[in-house]
């Protein structure tokens, strides 16, 4: 099991950049794929990104072009680089290894 740790969310205004990080607190290399996922008020939970230890990756198409999800191995950290932020996408962030889960972490871009 991992301790999964997000941080980097925050308040944007639109068009505006976050770096999102998840640390765990084991080695990633054992996981295949880690993703995150993210959820708005009154929403469901949503897949945002995914990536395997080979490096695939897959969107959601509505952050396609907008959003780069890493990984970085040697420091057991999944990063999520999201530019140009609209308004619809804040949500709280989470990250998951698919069987754990982070706390989450606050995104808001303001119009």
């Amino acid at each position: 099991q991992a301790q999964l740790v997000e941080s980097g969310g925050g308040y944007v205004q639109t068009g505006g950049s976050l770096r999102l990080s998840c640390a765990a607190s084991r080695s990633i290399l054992s996981i295949n794929t880690m993703g995150w996922y993210r959820q708005a008020p009154g929403k469901r939970r949503e897949l945002v990104a995914r990536i395997t230890r080979a490096g695939w990756t897959v969107y959601a198409d509505s952050v396609k072009g907008r959003f780069t999800i890493s990984r970085d191995n040697a420091n057991n950290t999944v990063n999520l680089q999201m530019n140009s932020l609209k308004p619809e996408d804040t949500a709280v962030y989470y990250c998951t290894d698919f069987d754990d889960w982070g706390q989450g972490t606050q995104v808001t871009v303001s119009s």
